[in-house]
């Protein structure tokens, strides 16, 4: 059934490339054996840097379902997940990943995910994007309230 699943989220990359939607990334999460959520790689389709496969299908799902916790769920990419991916896979909560290529692969046709993998390694102050923190007591405050509103949808 894995096959199936990861071959679909490959179908979905190949077409909407030759689509000229975006880049050849495809995914789709699938609970209790049903495809619950679909996407494709439309940064260049939409001019929106975030429109990876998998948040796609992440955002896909997630509306499908009314939820915002994807637990219970797989997601089935044509390529191992780049960073930003992997995190929002973690933020929603999914319960196993299955890719087809990995990261070699994707920097070999000339995407940067390796690059991102080792930059995030980095100590902050040696990464290539500069960080300046400022304010954070005053950012503090607005912790300090949320965890005072017995009232909040916890993450």
């Amino acid at each position: 059934m894995h096959t199936t699943f990861l071959q679909e989220a490959i179908r979905l990359s190949i077409e909407n490339m030759e689509l000229n939607n975006g880049g050849p990334f495809g995914a789709i999460i699938v609970r209790d054996r049903q495809i619950v959520g679909r996407g494709w790689n439309t940064v260049s389709a939409t001019n929106d840097p975030t429109a990876h496969g998998e948040i796609v299908a992440i955002r896909d799902a997630c509306a499908r379902l009314k939820t915002f916790h994807l637990a219970g769920c797989e997601i089935y990419s044509s390529c191992e997940p780049c960073p930003m991916c992997l995190s929002a896979i973690y933020w929603a909560r999914l319960d196993r990943i299955y890719y087809a290529a990995d990261r070699n692969d994707a920097a070999a046709a000339g995407f940067a995910d390796e690059q991102l993998y080792r930059e995030l390694a980095l100590p902050i102050a040696s990464r290539s994007i500069p960080m300046v923190q400022s304010l954070r007591e005053e950012a503090c405050a607005a912790f300090q309230t949320w965890i005072k509103n017995d009232d909040r949808i916890r993450y």
